[in-house]
C-alpha cells in the first residue's frame, strides 16, 4: 500500500498506516505490531477562547474487549467506565504530547487511541504513546515534531530495551522514558524488585539531563537494586534510543503529513505601556504578595492588586482590559519569583534551595483504624488510614494482556478535595489527578511492603491541605501507617518534590517545591 510505512525499533517491526480508516478525522494512524493493532485519531475544534491562556487538550486512550478476545464481564455486557490503566495511560500520552502544541494555540484537541487487538507480550503503553504521536504528527495540526515513548529493564546485569511483558516481568526495573529527537519530556521509573536498605542521592538533572530541556511532569522510584552509576547509564541508553527512534519517524512519516489548517495562534501580546505602569508602581506590592504562599491567601491578595490598577486614573483613562491587566500582573510575578531564585538563591518564603519545609508527624490518631498518620510538611497535609482485610478483600482486575483476574493486596487510593486548596468545589468520584497520584504512591511503597501472611492492606491517603507535592506527602505518610500498624516492611520511603529553574544559561535545583515554584518553574520532579 502506498500509505504504509514499516520501521523497525529495537527489533520490533512497526507497520504504520495513514489515510487508511477514519478519513474524516484531522489525523489518523493505523499501527500493528505483532498481532496488536491500535488505531489513534485526532480531532481539533476550530472555536477558541483566546482569552484562556491554556490548551485543552483531552486523551482517551479505551481498550476494546475484543481486542483480545473477551466479552465484558459483569451485568453490563460492554465497556464501561475506564480501568486505572486506561486512566493512567491517557495520562502518560497527555504529558507527553502537550508540550509539542506551538505557544498561543489555544483549540480544543481529542486524541483517542483504541486498542482493536492485543498481542499478550505487548507494551500498550509504549504502542499507545506512539500511535497517538503519529497521529499527531501527520495531522492537519500545526505540528511539527514525533513523540515516541521506550522503554528499558535489566535483566542478568544486561539492559534490555523495549522487552516484551514476560522480560520486564524478570527485570530489575521499569524505566519509561519520552521524548524528540532532541528533548526528554517525560521520565517514569519503579523498581520491580529487591528492597530499600539506604538511601541514595541522584544527580539526574546535571550534566546528564541538560536543565534547559523541557522537562514534564516526571515520576520515578528507585531502590538499591541499581548504583547511581548504573541508573545514569540506563537512562543515557534509553535517552539516546528515544532520539534515534524519533529520527526514523520523521523521515518516514513526512510523505504522509497532512496540510496544516489555517488557524490562528492566539498572540496574547502584552501591552507595553500598561506593563511599565504597572512594574513601575505595583511591584513592591507584587513582591510582598509572593509571601502569601498559600493559593487561597495569594490570590486574594492578587485580585486586590488587579482591583487597585483598574481603578487607577492610568486605566481609567486607559480604559485597561481587566484579563490584561491579571495577564501582566501574573507575569511580572512568575518573573520576580524566578529572579529572586536565579539572582538571590533564595525562595519566596524565605528557604535556601535545598532546605525543606517544617515536617510534623503524629501516628494512629483515629481510634477506629488500624493505624493512620497525619504527615505535614509545610502546608501540605495528608491524613491516611490503613485498613487490613484478608485474601478475600484483595480488589480483582484483569489486564488486556492478562490471561486470567489478577488481586491487588495492597491499595492506595487518594483523595483531593476542594477545601484542600481553599475551593468551594464538588467532591465526586476519584479522577485522573487521584487515580495517578494513588498510583505514583503505590509504587514507591509496594517493593517494600513484605506481604507474608496474605493480608489485603488498603491505605487511604486524604488531602486536607495542599502547597506543594501533597503525593509525596502521600508516600511518607503511607510509609508511615504501614510501620504503625505493625507491618513488615523492609524500610521507611520518603517522597519530595524537587524542582528547576532556568534562564537558559543558569539554573537552580529546588528541594520541596511549593505550589507557587511549582507553577512559575519549569520541571516538577517526585523522587
Amino acid at each position: 500500500m502506498n500509505n504504509e510505512v514499516k520501521i523497525d525499533i529495537a527489533n520490533n517491526e512497526e507497520l504504520y498506516r495513514f489515510n487508511y480508516v477514519a478519513k474524516q478525522a484531522h489525523g489518523s494512524a493505523w499501527v500493528k505490531e505483532g498481532d496488536t493493532v491500535l488505531l489513534a485519531t485526532v480531532v481539533v475544534d476550530d472555536t477558541t477562547d483566546s482569552k484562556e491562556d491554556f490548551l485543552p487538550l483531552t486523551v482517551q486512550y479505551i481498550e476494546k474487549a475484543y481486542a483480545a478476545g473477551r466479552i465484558p464481564g459483569g451485568f453490563i455486557k460492554r465497556e464501561m467506565k475506564p480501568s486505572d490503566f486506561e486512566t493512567l495511560t491517557s495520562r502518560i500520552i497527555d504529558r507527553s504530547l502537550r508540550p509539542l502544541f506551538p505557544k498561543g494555540f489555544y483549540y480544543p484537541v481529542q486524541i483517542t487511541v483504541m486498542v482493536l487487538s492485543v498481542d499478550e507480550q505487548s507494551d500498550l503503553q509504549r504502542l499507545a504513546l506512539n500511535a497517538a504521536s503519529a497521529a499527531l504528527f501527520t495531522s492537519s495540526l500545526p505540528v511539527s515534531k514525533s513523540v515516541c515513548g521506550a522503554r528499558v529493564t535489566r535483566i542478568d546485569n544486561e539492559l534490555v530495551v523495549n522487552p516484551t511483558l514476560s522480560q520486564l516481568a524478570l527485570g530489575d526495573f521499569d524505566l519509561y522514558l519520552a521524548g524528540t529527537k532532541e528533548d526528554l519530556l517525560m521520565i517514569e521509573m519503579r523498581s520491580l524488585g529487591g528492597s530499600v536498605s539506604e538511601n541514595i542521592e541522584l544527580p539526574l538533572i546535571d550534566p546528564m539531563l541538560d536543565p534547559a530541556l523541557a522537562l514534564q511532569t516526571i515520576e520515578r522510584q528507585i531502590d538499591n537494586v541499581l548504583s547511581e552509576s548504573e541508573l545514569i547509564n540506563a537512562i543515557e541508553t534509553l535517552q539516546n534510543h528515544v532520539f534515534a527512534f524519533n529520527t526514523e519517524y520523521e523521515k518516514a512519516f513526512q510523505p504522509f503529513v497532512l496540510p496544516t489548517l489555517p488557524l490562528a495562534l492566539s498572540e496574547n501580546g502584552v501591552d507595553t505601556k500598561l506593563q511599565e505602569y504597572i512594574r513601575t508602581n505595583f511591584s513592591e506590592a507584587i513582591a510582598n504578595a509572593l509571601e502569601f504562599l498559600a493559593k487561597s491567601e495569594r490570590s486574594t491578595v492578587m485580585d486586590t492588586i488587579v482591583s487597585e490598577i483598574l481603578k487607577s486614573d492610568f486605566c481609567q483613562a486607559e480604559d485597561c482590559d481587566a484579563t490584561m491587566v491579571k495577564k501582566v500582573v501574573e507575569d511580572l510575578k512568575r518573573t520576580f519569583v524566578r529572579e529572586q531564585i536565579l539572582n538571590e538563591k533564595r525562595r519566596a518564603d524565605g528557604r535556601t534551595l535545598t532546605e525543606v519545609r517544617p515536617i510534623t508527624i503524629e501516628t494512629n490518631i483515629l481510634p477506629q483504624s488500624h493505624a493512620s498518620t497525619l504527615f505535614t510538611r509545610g502546608q501540605t497535609q495528608a491524613l491516611v488510614a490503613l485498613t487490613l482485610g484478608g485474601s478475600h478483600d484483595a480488589q480483582m482486575y484483569q489486564n488486556l494482556t492478562d490471561n486470567d483476574t489478577q488481586n491487588e493486596k495492597l491499595m492506595i487510593h487518594y483523595n483531593f478535595p476542594g477545601f484542600s486548596v481553599g475551593e468551594a468545589s464538588r467532591i465526586g468520584p476519584a479522577g485522573r489527578r487521584e487515580l495517578g497520584h494513588g498510583n505514583l504512591a503505590k509504587r514507591a511503597i509496594e517493593p517494600t511492603f513484605e506481604n507474608s501472611d496474605d493480608k489485603t492492606v488498603r491505605i487511604v491517603s486524604e488531602i486536607l491541605e495542599s502547597n506543594g507535592s501533597s503525593s509525596m506527602a502521600t508516600v511518607c505518610a503511607s510509609s508511615l501507617a504501614l510501620k504503625a500498624a505493625g507491618l513488615s516492611v523492609t524500610n521507611l520511603v520518603a517522597g519530595v518534590a524537587m524542582g528547576m529553574v532556568s534562564d537558559g544559561s543558569n539554573y537552580a535545583i529546588l528541594t520541596d517545591i511549593n505550589g507557587q515554584e511549582d507553577h512559575d518553574g519549569d520541571m516538577d520532579f517526585k523522587v
